[in-house]
């Protein structure tokens, strides 16, 4: 590649259109990393995120629909995948010579190109920018506003490093859904000029009614009457613009929230270790987070109302009191105390909604795992016994759910009678106390008194109903949280080194347990393998051979000893660059909706139809996948009901190929295979362990005896590690293993066997 004088000089630094052009074709160029093709834009991001610490891999960018080079929020989009605070922006000049003393800038430039902005000297109006593609230590080019101009229309990629403490990690409760509140503050604002004014024009009728009455009606004012309903039909057109104007931004309001509940909620549980969902079923968990939804709707619904309404009182009560005291005190003490009931039950009810939920968190366990299982179920015919279950966890909320609403039937009971006194004892007083006015003034308030009750009394009593919805609200945050809150993945999303992989491996006294159990799945496990060695596991059920996969992926970290990769410690490694590196095939792997193509670059978006064949044709999945009707283009259905065992297994396979990862974990990848694609899969194991390092667990140790080495564990400890035929000499746990698996061979000859017969048959 060039210098950046020849990409980027001759553009910025010579005025004429010929050189313009030709610097304009240099800048498209197109460089390369690891043998993969990378744009200009994709590479001045690559530099931008290893200034901080972060490699961005070119694989995992998704090119937006319809784009021919990769736009600010494709680049930003990319950057905030990896962990890192990126923006796509548009800013100007004079906000670039700002950019003194921070880290790179990427630069978008017209021709699809980008620069690196890496400083600025706001004396002399200019900046410095250098070539993505340039040799390290190459010195970057001052460039002033006009030649900028020539390429640049003033769109940017800002990006750093995470710092610290961020939104995603902090606790689910009160007050971080406060804090996300609290981030439409300008909206809460509008919204609450509009309720405010909206609370004025309110007081507006009343007074109309009120003058109506004592002068319209009293006098037989036909002018006043004509003013008075253009004053109200002013009111009413200001009332209703502004009821749209505050509905339409409260809609918007909950939509930015609702975004941010499901974008978090969804965050937290990807982030969430393997092992919560290996202990707690798929059902019980998602009946606890859709408890967001119902926190969602109190902030939306209940809470919000309720504090327009208070902004409601604050101008009506004064205007109330005005009107009639002694009225507008009877009106406050029958809320006060309808307020006091709902109180006084807060406790109990709080107590049995808490039955409620754990009732209804063990239903939707029970039918969660009944859908999950439900081919075992039909298997089996255990219709009956899951039924039952079923009726039983059903019975179960049934009860709680009665008890909840007759207890909670007994404060509404007891507040009806006083709501109803509110209104009606108002009215019976006034009327009694208007009787006595002789002017008659009193009969027009009284009628404008009693069409502010009922906006004066709703906000009280919406208050204490309010606590109420606040308990059940405590309650379902706390029912996410118990799932939101737990520990994450051990992972500061841009932390952790991100070594490139040769595949040495090496255990040192590894220890490990299980959380709940006593006895180590791994017991002081030591072994060490260089890199691109073929590494079969053997041993019995339990013996901790799928363990040592899972610390090799990282989905345990709280062992003893040192777990090695090309010797720096697993710990020590970004737990995504980790996994990434990777290839792991499980016994039982999971495809999700879409064709096979996709299926098989899975997270590789950045790959073509050639790679997918290429991995398929390794993984011996390339004869079947032809013989579909579409190819690879054919759609899998959720479950794959349109594949056989064998050929999910080499797709899954494929898929774990597709990157060419510098180790290859097997799981018991073979055992589910029929005989004739696990001799596909075997015939291409070999080239497939073509320069990687392979771990293969398997119980068949047929399928092993072409690996380098092969370790026998057993009860978490090593027994050995060597060659098979070595095991077959000094081994006697391998020896036994081979020999139960290989009996059909013994020269004795076949035991006689008995003779069928039809039943019946004489």
């Amino acid at each position: 590649m060039d210098s950046a004088d020849g990409a980027i000089g001759s553009a910025l630094e010579d005025a004429g259109p010929t050189q313009t052009v030709e610097a304009s074709e240099s800048r498209r160029r197109v460089g390369t990393i690891g043998g993969l093709a990378v744009e200009p834009r994709l590479q001045a991001m690559i530099q931008a995120g290893r200034y901080h610490g972060v490699e961005l891999d070119p694989n995992e960018f998704r090119r937006l629909a319809g784009e021919s080079a990769p736009s600010a929020a494709a680049l930003a989009q990319w950057a905030q995948n990896a962990g890192m605070w990126a923006r796509g922006i548009r800013i100007r000049w004079r906000h670039l010579l700002r950019f003194q003393e921070t880290g790179p800038v990427v630069l978008l430039f017209e021709d699809g190109s980008a620069g690196l902005l890496t400083s600025a000297n706001a004396e002399q109006r200019v900046v410095f920018i250098k070539d993505p593609f340039a040799p390290a230590g190459t010195a970057p080019i001052a460039v002033d506003e006009l030649r900028l101009s020539e390429v640049w229309a003033g769109e940017a990629v800002l990006l750093r490093a995470n710092r610290g403490y961020v939104a995603t990690d902090a606790p689910f409760n009160f007050r971080w859904l406060a804090e996300l509140v609290l981030q439409e503050r300008r909206s809460m604002r509008d919204i609450g000029i509009a309720s405010l004014t909206v609370s004025i024009l309110t007081i507006f009728p009343p007074i109309l009614v009120m003058t109506m009455v004592n002068k319209v009606m009293q006098f037989h004012s036909v002018s006043t009457l004509v003013l008075l309903s253009a004053i109200m039909a002013v009111v009413w057109v200001y009332e209703t613009f502004l009821g749209y104007a505050r509905r339409a931004i409260i809609a918007v309001v909950g939509a930015r929230l609702d975004t941010k509940l499901n974008l978090h909620l969804f965050s937290r549980l990807l982030r969430l270790p393997l092992d919560y969902f290996e202990r707690h079923p798929a059902g019980e968990t998602m009946y606890r987070v859709a408890q967001v939804y119902r926190v969602r709707e109190f902030l939306t619904g209940q809470l919000l109302a309720t504090f327009l309404d208070l902004l409601t009182l604050g101008v009506l009560l004064p205007f109330l009191f005005w009107l009639n005291a002694p009225l507008a005190w009877i009106v406050l003490l029958c809320a006060g105390l309808i307020s006091l009931i709902i109180l006084a039950y807060l406790k109990p009810l709080r107590h049995l909604y808490s039955r409620v939920v754990a009732a209804e968190t063990w239903k939707a366990a029970a039918l969660g795992e009944t859908i999950v299982g439900v081919k075992t179920v039909k298997a089996l015919a255990l219709e009956p016994q899951r039924r039952a279950q079923w009726d039983e966890r059903v019975a179960e909320t049934g009860k709680w759910r009665l008890e909840f609403a007759r207890l909670s039937n007994w404060p509404q009971t007891l507040v009806n009678p006083i709501e109803r006194f509110m209104v009606m004892g108002t009215l019976m007083l006034g009327a009694y106390w208007a009787m006595d006015d002789l002017s008659g003034y009193m009969v027009g308030g009284l009628f404008a008194f009693m069409m502010l009750t009922g906006r004066v009394a709703q906000p009280l009593v919406g208050l204490a109903r309010l606590v109420q919805e606040y308990e059940e609200v405590s309650a379902a945050i706390g029912e996410a949280g118990s799932v939101l809150n737990r520990p994450l993945e051990i992972d500061g999303a841009s932390g952790g080194l991100r070594p490139r992989f040769a595949g040495a491996i090496s255990f040192q006294d590894v220890t490990f347990s299980y959380a709940g159990t006593k006895i180590p799945a791994l017991s002081g496990v030591s072994f060490a393998v260089p890199a691109g060695t073929m590494l079969g596991i053997v041993g019995k059920s339990g013996s901790g051979k799928s363990t040592i996969a899972r610390l090799l992926q990282g989905i345990n970290r709280d062992y003893s000893g040192f777990l090695k990769i090309d010797g720096t410690d697993l710990r020590e490694i970004n737990l995504r660059h980790l996994r990434q590196s990777l290839g792991v095939v499980l016994q039982d792997n999971f495809l999700f909706r879409g064709s096979i193509r996709d299926n098989i670059s899975a997270g590789r978006p950045g790959l073509t139809l050639a790679d997918a064949v290429n991995a398929a044709r390794l993984a011996g999945a390339e004869e079947f996948i032809e013989c579909m009707p579409n190819g690879y283009e054919t759609y899998i259905e959720e479950g794959s009901p349109n594949l056989s065992g064998g050929q999910k297994q080499r797709l899954a396979i494929a898929r774990a190929l597709i990157h060419d990862p510098r180790i290859l974990i097997l799981d018991e990848a073979t055992s589910a295979l029929d005989p004739e694609s696990e001799a596909v899969v075997s015939a291409n194991l070999l080239r497939i362990a073509a320069g990687r390092t392979m771990v293969i667990i398997s119980h068949r140790l047929s399928s092993l005896t072409e690996c380098d080495q092969i370790l026998v564990i057993d009860q978490g400890k090593v027994m050995d590690i060597a060659p098979h035929t070595v095991l077959l000499e000094r081994c006697a746990m391998y020896r036994q293993l081979w020999a139960q698996q290989h009996r059909h061979l013994d020269s004795r000859g076949p035991r006689t066997a008995l003779t069928p017969r039809l039943v019946g048959s004489d």
